[in-house]
């Protein structure tokens, strides 16, 4: 019998062949959380972009803390609202993993996030894979010592969105009410990445107003916000850790514009430039030869990694989990545990799809 491979791999030069095959992704749904984070079956919380003037001006601390209505983020949401849709819609799972965006763009970017660690559960149900996050020992710690910066940086990053956006395709940005980071409209996309087959939701920070933009989800686009770029070392990490990221996780959903808002020490968009998803692997690259980052490489190791589980996971049973596990600077492991706390597809998914 042969014997399964132990680990996987995260050397980039091992991937370095052809580029997979690759299918558009499509949307073939969406939903929204409101204020309470609770699942939506519609496009209620869909926004639409607006361009922004020249010189913005957009003071993202405003509004900070007084107008700032946190998410609770020491819940652990693992596919609940993914699964919603799935019941909701009565989706025929014609796939072979469900899982999340995030948990996505972490495998795209490994073999360039050399420090970057993180654990996937995995377990099969009916003859699908289901991926979801486990939180490492490391990452509860970071999260436990975020201090006030933090906070309000995630604060600026949504209150950007808040001075970008439209509730209507009429209206005009609304910048003076509440940062509900609660809310939200996500994507459910489909895809192939060689041959496998994927269902993945995916948050959209807003749509074109063109009436004559493209379908979903070539209409979205993508808001980010950085550090204001003065220095030549700033630029360089911009273009070696930031951009690859954002290309991941907008190549995923289909996303083809990124907007992004470059703040001052005050935190003050003073500038806004526009990235295009095609693009970013030639300004990576230009920006340093000697460290290029290929896509090519993010997209064999992802396939590499499915291909990986499809081999491990072989018993068919949501009270069974396969732990993946990526140390920083190492290669992926794994391990299978029984009736564990990890387990993560609740009795109300198992029930109603069974």
């Amino acid at each position: 019998m042969n014997r399964l491979p132990e680990t996987l791999s995260t050397r980039e030069e091992h991937y370095q062949g052809e580029t997979p095959s690759h299918n558009p992704p499509k949307e073939v749904g969406f939903f929204s959380l409101d204020s309470k984070r609770r699942f939506l079956n519609d496009s209620s919380q869909m926004r639409y972009y607006a361009e922004p003037d020249e010189h913005p001006n957009f003071d993202l601390r405003d509004g900070y803390p007084e107008r700032y209505i946190k998410w609770d983020d020491s819940v652990d949401e693992k596919l609940d609202h993914i699964l919603r849709w799935i019941l909701a819609n009565r989706q025929v799972l014609d796939v072979d993993f469900v899982t999340v965006r995030g948990h996505l763009t972490k495998l795209l970017t490994t073999p360039y996030d050399k420090p970057g660690g993180w654990l996937l559960a995995v377990t099969k149900f009916k003859g699908i894979l289901y991926i979801s996050e486990v939180e490492t020992d490391a990452a509860r710690q970071d999260r436990e010592k975020c201090t006030g910066w933090h906070h309000e940086m995630v604060y600026c990053g949504h209150k950007f969105e808040q001075y970008m956006c439209a509730d209507t395709i009429d209206g005009d940005p609304d910048s003076t009410g509440e940062v509900n980071i609660n809310e939200g409209f996500f994507t459910v996309i489909q895809t192939r990445l060689s041959d496998h087959r994927l269902l993945f939701s995916g948050e959209v920070d807003c749509r074109d107003k063109d009436p004559h933009a493209p379908a979903p989800p070539a209409c979205y686009v993508e808001l980010k916000t950085s550090a204001e770029i003065c220095t030549p070392k700033q630029r360089s990490n911009f273009h070696r850790f930031k951009l690859p990221k954002w290309w991941a996780q907008s190549f995923l959903s289909g996303v083809p514009r990124i907007v992004a808002g470059f703040r001052d020490n005050k935190g003050v968009v003073v500038s806004v430039k526009t990235f295009h998803l095609a693009e970013i692997p030639q300004l990576v690259t230009a920006e340093d030869k000697d460290n290029s980052w290929r896509p090519t490489v993010c997209m064999n190791f992802c396939s590499e990694f499915l291909s990986f589980v499809k081999r491990v996971v072989t018993e068919d049973n949501p009270n069974v989990v396969y732990l993946f596990c990526r140390n920083p600077y190492g290669d992926v492991t794994y391990s299978v545990h029984r009736d564990s706390p990890h387990s993560f597809l609740p009795n109300w998914y198992q029930d109603k799809m069974g």
